[in-house]
């Protein structure tokens, strides 16, 4: 797989969990049962894969940045 589709998967799983958390934040104000437990679940999972694709950035910038460097006498 290619760093660049995987980047696009990671922000895409990323933007997907942030969703949900967000979604059942919301839904914490209305009439319906909600519970902290669950919103601790989606926030753990939303750190989970947002650190997962803050690797991978950095994982995909370093080799760009070396070669760069490379170039600077």
């Amino acid at each position: 797989m290619t760093s660049t589709h995987r980047l696009e998967e990671l922000r895409a799983d990323a933007r997907y969990q942030l969703e949900r958390r967000d979604l059942y934040r919301a839904k914490m104000f209305g009439p319906r049962a909600t519970s902290p437990e669950r919103l601790r679940e989606l926030e753990r999972a939303y750190e989970q894969v947002a650190e997962r694709l803050r690797a991978a950035e950095a994982k995909v910038a370093t080799p760009e940045a070396a070669e760069h460097h490379r170039d600077i006498p």
